[in-house]
């Protein structure tokens, strides 16, 4: 039987054969063909180490675990969105039309689509064409790192933000936080949290307050009052002093259920913790992510809010008085914990600084969210926060095993 893929490996070795010489050609032709085929350039030698899983792979597999999690988004995208819309007079009637008003499965999927594809596609028209010219300045192949950080932007970001600040913030992101320092496995940020942090804090009123989460312009679409697309964390922050969120949260909807299922506002990827779990299992079993990391940020939290529990008093904030727990379903800290914060190139690589790195990340998340009225989400701003330490905290566990074999052999 004939190979139905013998056909591109045909064009593509007519294609190499016209490239040489020539060097922006040469650089697109091998970026398509090895991600396609298994790249040329094999390990070879009697001393190295080989292994089935190339970096390709590596991001397929990472893909791969995102997918629950996109496609939960466009539900949820598309369900926040025309819920809110359901008891307005006339706002239905105009340029939703064509995709359908009710919030049936398949309505809320298409409109689900209608927001998230326009951001994806200029993240990675924006990332890959980055990519591609600094490939071709350098001389070197494209480097596969963008097809996770690719994914990865959109699903952080809220549904309604400006396609141009998307561009803005991916193109800041590729340059600053990866190409800078030499690209792909040479970065110390995590290209996609780089990019996030900088629309965030150019551009806060785009992704932070109650009004950005559905897809709803609530002047335009004449809202009844109300209306709210609060967060669990901006409800949270928002409880009186001495009281427990926890009842505000139930009041206004969010179940610590409905919370793990993810039927909630926020970022396109991040509500659903359910499904980051079902990525997390991918990702472990396949030995792509560092089960020590996940497993000590989620640690983290909890000892960091149960401590804060039991210091809460009369005049504590709300957030003093929040079941550790809570913390693990609100917000982005399962998205983060899983799919960021175990980037191999920007976390930790020893055994024991991974368990560090992970404790640290979710302490300061709880840290950030509770102490900092300013940030009611710190999953963001404690992984790049320990993204620079990262280094450093491996640094410290080589020179200890260094100075306890020295003591041993002496």
């Amino acid at each position: 039987m004939k190979n139905p893929f013998s056909a591109f490996g045909t064009l593509f070795d007519k294609l190499d054969e016209m490239s040489k010489g020539k060097k922006v050609m040469a650089t697109t032709v091998d970026a398509f063909d090895t991600f396609i085929r298994t790249p040329k350039t094999r390990t070879t030698g009697s001393v190295h180490l080989r292994d089935a899983l190339d970096s390709k792979r590596m991001m397929s597999t990472v893909i791969l675990a995102l997918a629950p999690v996109a496609l939960f988004s466009l539900w949820n995208t598309g369900f926040q969105k025309l819920s809110a819309l359901q008891n307005v007079p006339g706002a239905l009637k105009s340029g939703f039309a064509l995709l359908g008003t009710e919030p049936t499965f398949l309505n809320c999927v298409l409109h689900g689509l209608w927001q998230f594809v326009p951001v994806m596609a200029v993240t990675y028209a924006v990332g890959l064409g980055i990519e591609f010219v600094v490939a071709a300045v350098r001389g070197h192949e494209v480097n596969e790192g963008f097809l996770v950080s690719g994914m990865l932007i959109p699903l952080t970001l809220p549904p309604d933000i400006p396609l141009w600040m998307v561009a803005v913030g991916t193109a800041f992101g590729v340059i600053f936080g990866k190409e800078v320092f030499g690209g792909t496995g040479m970065n110390f940020l995590n290209p996609a949290l780089t990019a996030r942090a900088f629309i965030f804090f150019s551009y806060p009123g785009a992704i932070s307050g109650d009004t950005v989460w559905k897809a709803v312009d609530a002047s335009k679409d004449a809202l009844v009052d109300g209306f709210s697309g609060a967060t669990p964390l901006a409800i949270a922050a928002a409880t009186p002093a001495g009281q427990c969120p926890v009842a505000a949260l139930e009041q206004a909807g969010f179940t610590l259920k409905s919370m793990f299922l993810g039927v909630m506002p926020g970022s396109m990827g991040e509500t659903s913790t359910l499904l980051c779990l079902v990525g997390a299992a991918i990702l472990v079993a396949t030995g792509v992510a560092s089960a020590r990391i996940m497993v000590s940020a989620v640690v983290g939290v909890l000892a960091a809010g149960g401590l804060l529990n039991l210091l809460a008093g009369d005049a504590s904030p709300a957030y003093w008085h929040l079941p550790a727990y809570w913390h693990l379903v609100m917000g982005g800290f399962a998205f983060g914990a899983v799919f960021m914060a175990t980037d191999p190139v920007s976390a930790a690589a020893t055994g024991i600084g991974k368990i560090v790195y992970g404790f640290m990340i979710g302490v300061l998340v709880v840290v950030i969210r509770v102490l900092n009225p300013a940030f009611p989400e710190g999953a963001m701003l404690a992984i790049l926060l320990m993204n620079v330490f990262a280094p450093l905290i491996d640094h410290f566990v080589v020179q200890a095993n260094v100075r306890r074999r020295l003591r041993r052999a002496q």
